[in-house]
């Protein structure tokens, strides 16, 4: 089988699991926190919420429409959709993604301690080029909301953010974490591990007293 093959051949619902357990092996799905959903045309598959992620399997994911109808219910009934999916239903349908991560990592969570305004930025990072449409010598902006008690509050104010900054693939929400997408689970998982580098790389610049917006 060739990389084409595996990368491709995978039942996004299997792909979710396997996932699930590489994000929570970085710490960015630890304690039930963060979650990934991954789009097959007009529906959608979500990691259950309030669940140990690593231990989360194909038969515990939801299916769901592009507006958060639930279509196919886990084997376990105990099991609700994750509080995370009008978030997810919000790049979806306002980005066209093919993908989305919710990421609780700590790297995330110092970028919106560390940047004093309403955005993360950078300059003249080489993995600067792993997102989309951005260049080493470009500013890399990511939109920073202010955090809610619940989840679910979010979803207006992410919407707000994905459509005031559109070259931006993902949006930070302060002392939380950051949501992600790309056009597939591929972009998508590049997306996320580019930009926790970039957050946790700018973290330790400015301890260092080095300004990420000034190439030296």
């Amino acid at each position: 089988m060739t990389y084409t093959d595996r990368m491709t051949s995978v039942h996004p619902k299997a792909r979710i699991s396997a996932l699930c357990k590489q994000f929570y092996t970085l710490g960015w799905v630890s304690g039930t926190g963060g979650g990934i959903a991954i789009r097959d045309g007009q529906m959608a598959y979500m990691a259950p919420s309030g669940v140990q992620k690593e231990q989360v399997e194909a038969e515990d994911l939801f299916t769901v429409d592009l507006d958060g109808k639930i279509l196919e219910h886990p084997a376990d009934p105990k099991l609700t959709l994750s509080a995370c999916a009008p978030l997810f239903l919000a790049a979806f349908r306002l980005r066209d993604a093919g993908a989305v991560l919710h990421s609780h990592s700590q790297n995330a969570l110092l970028a919106t301690l560390t940047s004093p305004e309403d955005a993360f930025r950078c300059t003249h990072l080489e993995m600067m080029k792993g997102i989309a449409g951005t260049g080493y010598h470009d500013v890399l902006e990511v939109p920073i909301i202010e955090n809610t008690a619940h989840e679910c509050d979010l979803a207006d104010s992410l919407s707000d953010a994905i459509r005031a900054w559109p070259r931006a693939h993902a949006v930070l929400v302060r002392r939380h974490g950051v949501y992600v997408w790309g056009k597939d689970w591929i972009q998508a998982k590049t997306h996320a591990e580019c930009y926790d580098y970039l957050f946790g790389a700018v973290a330790r610049m400015r301890e260092l007293g080095l300004d990420p917006m000034v190439p030296r």
